[in-house]
């Protein structure tokens, strides 16, 4: 099951459940209208473990995939709570807002990325096989290539490395790949790249962004559906997607074990901004943490509205602007020797 589906699962089964049916009632109703191969499949589970006696949380546990350690502490809490349906829409939105963030941002890159592929596969028919024809008439009545200007021999030179050397190119690439995932790999290193994503101009504040936004929704979430504070820690901890992040929250829970407020260790990393800092010592010392999690989660999700309009803005003109370069270092390799000859020829 997707993600979105998942959503409208745990949606439908919060509206059966307020209407009034019991939940095996609820999960039986939503059984006849299941769809595709994900959805009965799952539900055919979950109704045999509820029969059996087992908590719905638990056999959402039991199942693993796609129940990730959110959903599950979202049912825990709804059960222990005693406001199923409340919660279970709750849980139906993070998980909906998830899915549209993820939307948006696939279609904020969408366009950037058709443009930088086109502009790649370009300068890549120019170099090996456009340029090297229109100049084999050149190069031989010129008297050789070291004859041409430096432009016209970086393409030229360029296209006979990849004419011949293609296949050694491609070997090298694998390796590089292997070896920078295995760089990666350690943890460590995954550290330090993803510290370094975090100060990449324009694509690190979004990334930033995106992570704090649905930091800041899930753990609001997860604490006004009534979960201890540090199991929500421990559960909103992996929604953020970046290690150097997630370190931090690490130490955010090891300081709040030890009884000291939420706001200071994210304040020492570094990594969270302001606004989160300033909202959760407000909210720590007026008791009223959840709702103001709640109220900086909508302000955040319009920073990463923003923050997407900024990239889907700023990476076209970026690209066309290195095409434009490109296109005029090709041009100028194909035009010097013409304009050479031209000036002999007089």
């Amino acid at each position: 099951m997707s993600r979105a589906e998942m959503g409208t699962l745990i949606r439908e089964l919060a509206t059966a459940l307020e209407a009034g049916l019991p939940l095996m009632q609820s999960l039986k109703t939503i059984r006849k209208q299941a769809s595709g191969k994900g959805a009965p499949a799952v539900l055919d589970f979950m109704i045999e473990r509820v029969e059996a006696g087992e908590p719905l949380y638990k056999a959402a546990q039991d199942y693993g995939r796609p129940f990730d350690d959110l959903i599950v502490g979202m049912l825990r809490a709804a059960e222990a709570s005693g406001r199923t349906s409340e919660i279970l829409h709750q849980l139906a939105e993070l998980l909906d807002r998830g899915v549209e963030l993820r939307r948006e941002l696939m279609g904020a890159l969408f366009y950037p990325f058709i443009v930088a592929m086109l502009i790649i596969a370009s300068i890549v028919i120019l170099v090996t096989v456009v340029v090297p024809r229109i100049m084999e008439p050149i190069i031989a009545a010129g008297g050789g290539v070291h004859t041409l200007p430096l432009p016209t021999r970086i393409i030229l030179g360029a296209a006979d490395f990849a004419s011949t050397w293609w296949l050694a190119c491609i070997v090298v690439a694998a390796v590089a790949w292997y070896g920078w995932n295995s760089w990666v790999g350690h943890v460590e290193n995954r550290v330090r790249f993803d510290r370094f994503k975090l100060r990449v101009p324009i694509l690190g504040r979004l990334n930033r962004d995106v992570a704090v936004a649905r930091f800041t929704r899930t753990l609001g979430t997860l604490t006004t559906a009534g979960l201890p504070l540090l199991d929500s820690l421990r559960i909103t901890r992996d929604t953020l997607g970046n290690t150097a992040m997630m370190n931090a929250i690490d130490e955010v829970e090891h300081q709040v074990t030890e009884g000291k407020p939420l706001a200071d260790p994210l304040e020492r990393s570094g990594l969270f901004p302001p606004l989160l800092v300033q909202v959760v010592n407000l909210g720590e010392r007026s008791g009223k943490l959840e709702n103001m999690l709640l109220h900086a989660a909508t302000a955040f999700d319009r920073q990463v509205n923003v923050s997407i309009k900024i990239v889907t803005k700023a990476l076209p003109p970026l690209l066309i602007v290195i095409m434009a370069c490109l296109a005029g270092f090709v041009l100028a390799a194909i035009l010097l020797p013409l304009l050479e000859m031209q000036a002999l020829m007089q």
